[in-house]
């Protein structure tokens, strides 16, 4: 665990470093697949280029960074940062199996730690930023190594209501494994960027320009059929950190509830469901 993990965001390095999350680093090829629309949609608003030095903030296994990597190119430079130990782990030896001299991964909550100042040109992040207990803060240490003009793309989750994909399959068992209390509006969580008007506060009180968020809905294919959508469910999300709480009795009955939920959404192409995420873009 890193050693900011003692700082404010220690919950958050916590939960990231427990038993409920060890899923994102076993699992993150499946993960990945799944998101890949979601990247492919971050990269292109980025654009990265050759000779670029970019920041990846939340860079969990590694994927979004050996893609990056693949864009600068060897005269430049990618460095991904994540508070889960494991995720890095992982992330290091896919860069060391690829052998890019370019990308780098460091264990650390990107809110505290000492980047070198006005140090890249574009900072990236998919899934990254919603879970600073103080965001305001976190993104003003993260502008002090852009360098000036520096591009910032960021993907996050809209309101819980419109990610029916995850929301919705919880909710088809909540009178099995009832869900905790959601975060209020100002703590940190999945959906903490769900409201333009707090992302667009939080970024320019950090002293960001040109705030911009443009709403996209990418499909996710969640499985090729409603029992691989509802195995993953219970892996990874608001489903697996219920259950986690839950009996293992209960366990079966969850699973054909949430398959029932998932059969409603198959089709000749699997489980398909659309994301509601921003794209955020805004300059150092």
């Amino acid at each position: 665990m890193p050693a900011e993990a003692e700082g404010p965001n220690a919950p958050q390095a916590a939960y990231w470093n427990g038993p409920m999350t060890r899923a994102w680093a076993r699992l993150h090829d499946r993960i990945d697949t799944r998101f890949a629309p979601i990247l492919d949609l971050l990269l292109d608003r980025a654009a990265p280029q050759a000779g670029e030095q970019v920041l990846d903030i939340g860079c969990g296994s590694g994927t979004s960074v050996l893609a990056l990597a693949g864009r600068v190119g060897p005269t430049g430079r990618v460095l991904g940062v994540d508070i889960a130990e494991e995720s890095v782990a992982v992330a290091a030896r896919r860069i060391a199996a690829a052998g890019l001299s370019q990308a780098e991964v460091v264990l650390a909550d990107a809110a505290t730690h000492p980047f070198p100042p006005a140090s890249f040109d574009l900072l990236v992040s998919r899934f990254g930023v919603m879970f600073f207990l103080d965001p305001v803060a976190a993104f003003a240490q993260i502008r002090s190594a852009l360098k000036p003009g520096a591009r910032v793309v960021l993907a996050a989750f809209r309101s819980a209501a419109e990610n029916h994909w995850t929301t919705g399959a919880a909710a088809a068992v909540r009178d099995l494994i009832p869900s905790p209390p959601p975060p209020g509006p100002e703590e940190p969580g999945q959906f903490a960027f769900a409201d333009p008007a707090r992302v667009e506060r939080i970024l320019h009180g950090a002293g960001l320009q040109e705030v911009r968020l443009t709403a996209e809905d990418p499909l996710l294919r969640l499985g090729a059929d409603a029992a691989e959508a509802a195995d993953f469910a219970m892996t990874v999300g608001q489903v697996s950190r219920a259950l986690h709480e839950a009996p293992e009795s209960r366990r079966e009955a969850v699973r054909a509830g949430i398959t029932t939920f998932f059969r409603a959404h198959q089709g000749a192409g699997g489980v398909v469901m659309p994301a509601a995420i921003w794209l955020v873009t805004a300059r150092a």
